[in-house]
């Protein structure tokens, strides 16, 4: 299954604005998985990272640029 990876700009302007530091790493088992948001991501064991980007085929939650990681 893919681990998918994303940047939630939306949570980056909103803690600028308000001085706040909400984690605006999303990581997400599978496409549909439970997101989990998180300050840092560390892993000793990846198999395959891959960054995408795809303006016509944004995932389920509107990201566009994306890493997929497989363990």
């Amino acid at each position: 299954m893919k681990t998918y990876v994303t940047v939630c700009k939306n949570t980056i302007l909103s803690n600028l604005k308000h001085g706040t530091n909400k984690p605006a790493i999303r990581i997400s088992q599978g496409k549909y998985g439970k997101p989990k948001r998180v300050h840092k991501l560390e892993h000793k064991s990846f198999m395959t990272v891959r960054v995408v980007c795809d303006m016509k085929n944004p995932l389920p939650w509107g990201a566009r640029c994306w890493m997929e990681i497989e363990t």
